[in-house]
């Protein structure tokens, strides 16, 4: 696949927070890009109105027969009869990872991999990058904040890569630069057991580029099988890592502290979203910038002015009275970094969180971890599981949580949440989910600020 001899490019699933950065990537460099999704939403909005044109129904007779690419995500199903016509066409069909790998080969590639953290860290190190004048090209599972864009390029052959470990697709990767987040169990209905998946996790590892780096957390399970000619390990704070944050500091909502490494020290950093992982995430994405030799003074500056990605401890109200953070948690230690952290943050306020569990899989797998960090906070509100693209399993349900929860607890349709709400007193909210709850923002940001 040579990336600069493709005029047309055709997506199956444009809307996807990881197919429409590639999309995006083509269409700056001038491809006549166009596309098919199930559903219209902000983001294929944007996409249309940035020039490329979407369908919204499975029909062969509205894709781009004239494409020299076709691009697909593993998320669509096999009987999509677009995908089986190209297929049985002998069209040029990849998956979006087969994209990303070829850019990893032709640029020096940053890559972040890990099942939690991966976005925050890769949007941080992109933004640092872009801020500083240093230059990159971004390509994340997330809309940052600052840019409102999960893509943008620039002159200097480097890429800022999130690096997606469902459907192994991250294994095709080459970065220069790798960092590795968290290796817990996820996407069991791919990788089946626990120990395969950090399998995968090591073998990305052994992907570095010859004389690469790997900045992997301190403490990961297996950490001695990591591969890399040079490791660094980074920590929240403790002292045994190569590099880890000093000195944290609480300051309305957000954080003040140092990053120490070896031989550098990088003092007073402002971090103004919340989430105490969100300043061990700044210590990985500082740990690449240092890296770089981006100078100090700049990475100071660009933190300061970081203002998080999308729906990623996201402060949508935020008053004396009331907080209200929207997240896109949905694996137990994600819950369980994020309650804490707003409980912390905001100490003697009554914690409500509405959940929407994501895939009958991860709910049969992991509901026992899903009922101890949702009991962390004061009351819970569960949604029905959110499929995506799994069929429903019998027996496993919201109540597979909900009987295990040890606070105050119930099982609510989406359509009746802000109903709910509407007769609460609620000083600290939080919804997260992967699914579609991120449709409730508005009408519960406006139910609050009008209350």
């Amino acid at each position: 696949m040579d990336l600069n001899n493709i005029h047309r490019v055709y997506f199956i699933g444009i809307g996807g927070i990881g197919m429409s950065a590639i999309a995006r990537f083509f269409n700056e460099k001038g491809v006549q890009v166009s596309g098919y999704d199930r559903t219209t939403t902000a983001l294929t909005k944007q996409l249309e109105a940035e020039g490329m044109q979407i369908h919204y129904t499975d029909d062969i007779n509205l894709a781009d027969k004239a494409a020299n690419l076709i691009v697909y995500t593993p998320a669509i199903p096999a009987t999509h009869t677009e995908l089986q016509w190209f297929h049985e066409h002998s069209y040029e069909v990849v998956k979006r990872s087969d994209v990303l790998q070829e850019i990893t080969r032709s640029l020096f590639a940053i890559t972040v991999a890990g099942t939690h953290g991966k976005t925050t860290v890769s949007t941080m190190i992109a933004h640092l990058l872009t801020d500083s004048g240093y230059g990159c090209n971004a390509f994340l599972g997330g809309i940052s904040v600052n840019y409102n864009k999960n893509f943008w390029s620039s002159e200097r052959g480097v890429a800022v890569i999130e690096a997606d470990e469902y459907d192994r697709s991250f294994l095709k990767l080459s970065p220069d630069i790798a960092v590795l987040t968290a290796m817990d169990a996820d996407h069991l209905d791919i990788y089946g057991t626990p120990m395969a998946m950090e399998d995968a996790f090591i073998q990305y590892t052994h992907n570095i580029k010859p004389n690469g780096t790997l900045i992997a957390k301190f403490g990961l399970h297996r950490n001695n099988e990591l591969n890399a000619t040079n490791k660094l390990l980074y920590s929240l704070q403790n002292d045994a890592a190569n590099a880890y944050a000093a000195n944290i500091r609480l300051n309305n909502g957000g954080y003040e502290f140092d990053v120490v490494q070896q031989d550098w020290i990088l003092k007073d950093i402002s971090l103004h979203i919340g989430g105490m992982h969100n300043v061990e995430n700044a210590v990985a994405a500082i740990t690449v910038a240092q890296l770089l030799g981006i100078d100090g003074n700049k990475i100071k500056t660009a933190m300061a002015g970081f203002k998080g990605i999308k729906r990623r401890f996201e402060y949508v109200v935020k008053n004396n009275q009331q907080v209200y953070i929207d997240d896109y948690a949905h694996h137990p230690e994600e819950l369980r970094a994020l309650i804490s952290s707003a409980k912390a943050l905001f100490p003697g306020k009554k914690s409500t969180v509405v959940f929407q569990p994501h895939l009958f899989t991860r709910t049969r797998d992991l509901a026992d971890g899903f009922a101890e960090s949702l009991s962390l906070a004061d009351e819970v509100i569960l949604l029905p599981i959110y499929p995506a693209r799994e069929l429903p399993i019998a027996g496993v349900s919201s109540e597979m949580i909900a009987e295990k929860v040890t606070v105050p607890v119930k099982v609510v349709p989406k359509e009746t949440v802000v109903e709910y709400l509407r007769t609460q007193e609620i000083p600290l909210l939080i919804t997260a989910g992967a699914g579609d709850i991120d449709q409730l923002k508005e009408p519960i940001a406006d139910l609050l600020n009008n209350k």
